[in-house]
């Protein structure tokens, strides 16, 4: 997508990011993947065996390129969630990959960054228990399945209730909100809700993902959030992994906007905040 490569150049030419701030990540390894995701599906969708109907709940035509990539956002998640613990944030300008199941991939999603990335801090040691904090407007179903019999993982969506998935998996908090839900109603949902997570939850990491696809403009979005929102939304979650002193790995998640522009102002804004927050 082309946010991909307009998001660092924004970054760059305002100052918000210097050269060094970026870094290239290794593909995530075979057995990272493997952590998450079911043997017979990873084989198949590397040899580009899967079948025509499971090509068709991806959405992209499958190649070699595409598996490859999935493996690099996967490996620069993992990668960043690692900086996180010394730098206390990271970002990934790609990932958020939510709904990739241990079994197969749907809506452009093969395999599950976050999710890798998460039990890669858990096998490690580098992690004890884990918040998963969707805020991207589809529910991430995936994510859901992936960590359903874990509980060192406890995974929270917040979405559209009428949208994608439409037959929506059982995350450990769920916060379905009405079409249309405006700044006013989401972020003061979101300031109740941050408080009781952490009270119940007390995470040592969070993997937030960060989808503008809540914008009120969206084109897959069915939520009405302005991008003065949106922006507000990301200061409540990233004040919060700063005031408790909680490592944050974020993944940019969907954004889908007519308005190019007005994707890369709202991905920006993330950035613009995690800036004035933690450096």
């Amino acid at each position: 997508m082309e946010k991909y490569e307009l998001l660092p150049q924004q970054l760059l030419l305002e100052g918000t990011c210097e050269p060094d701030d970026f870094f290239t990540p290794k593909k995530a390894s075979l057995e990272q993947v493997l952590r998450v995701h079911e043997k017979d599906y990873v084989d198949r969708l590397c040899r580009l065996k899967l079948t025509k109907s499971e090509v068709r709940s991806i959405g992209f035509p499958l190649s070699e390129a595409l598996v490859q990539r999935e493996f690099l956002i996967a490996g620069g998640t993992i990668e960043g969630a690692e900086k996180a613990l010394s730098e206390g944030i990271a970002m990934n300008i790609a990932g958020g990959t939510h709904h990739a199941f241990p079994d197969h991939g749907e809506a452009f999603c093969l395999l599950n960054d976050q999710a890798i990335a998460a039990q890669h801090l858990l096998d490690s040691g580098q992690a004890k228990k884990i918040l998963v904090l969707d805020l991207d407007v589809h529910q991430g179903n995936g994510t859901a399945v992936i960590f359903k019999d874990h509980p060192e993982v406890f995974t929270c969506s917040v979405h559209g209730a009428k949208n994608y998935p439409f037959r929506k998996e059982k995350s450990d908090w769920d916060l379905p909100l009405e079409d249309q839900c405006a700044d006013l109603t989401y972020l003061n949902q979101l300031k109740t809700l941050l408080p009781k997570l952490y009270e119940n939850v007390q995470p040592d990491f969070i993997f937030y993902l960060c989808g503008v696809d809540v914008l009120e403009t969206d084109k897959l979005g069915r939520l009405g959030l302005t991008l003065n929102g949106c922006k507000q939304r990301d200061e409540l979650v990233l004040s919060f992994c700063k005031k408790n002193k909680i490592p944050v790995q974020c993944s940019m998640g969907g954004g889908y906007s007519k308005d190019i522009k007005t994707i890369i102002e709202a991905h920006t804004n993330t950035y613009r905040i995690a800036k004035s927050l933690f450096t």
